[in-house]
């Protein structure tokens, strides 16, 4: 049991870095500030008063934008205790968080049936031991992640949010 409950926090772990990046989930972990790196436009070799073409860094949190998604509900398979192939019902409440200052980021709201459309197909496809655990749900939220990025052809989608995971 504990060593299941440690490859589960293990695998959040590793899902929350593989989604932010190392730095920012050490500082979302923390509760600093990460600072921004350096790029070509802003290593010291645009202008020093702050005229260059690239905007400056702003806070972090000025630029996450939090989309909501309608509530999903798909069948997925299971099998009961006897080994007979089942149904189930899965319902789920979720939400994108997305960088805006990130290049394609303003086409993800226009892309918001597609991804809904691609989470479907994905959720469609699972069984009902998938989503057990905080593994599962690490897993879920990674794959949700990366169809989010697919779609929308950025890296603007930096989480998914789960308000709801039901499994009847």
């Amino acid at each position: 049991m504990v060593l299941v409950l440690a490859l589960g926090v293990a695998a959040l772990a590793g899902g929350l870095v593989a989604s932010l990046g190392f730095d920012e989930a050490v500082a979302l972990v923390t509760g600093s500030e990460v600072e921004a790196p350096k790029t070509a436009a802003n290593d010291g070799h645009g202008d020093e008063d702050g005229d260059s073409h690239t905007p400056a860094p702003e806070h972090p949190s000025s630029k996450v934008m939090v989309t909501p998604f309608k509530e999903i509900i798909v069948n997925i398979s299971a099998t009961t205790a006897t080994g007979r192939q089942t149904t189930r019902f899965l319902k789920l409440n979720t939400a994108l968080v997305y960088d805006s200052s990130k290049a394609g980021a303003d086409h993800i709201e226009e892309r918001k049936l597609y991804l809904r459309d691609s989470f479907q197909d994905y959720l469609r496809q699972l069984s009902e031991r998938d989503v057990q655990g905080s593994a599962g749900l690490a897993i879920l939220k990674a794959e949700l992640l990366r169809r989010a990025r697919t779609i929308s052809d950025s890296q603007a989608p930096q989480e998914i949010l789960i308000s709801d995971l039901i499994v009847q």
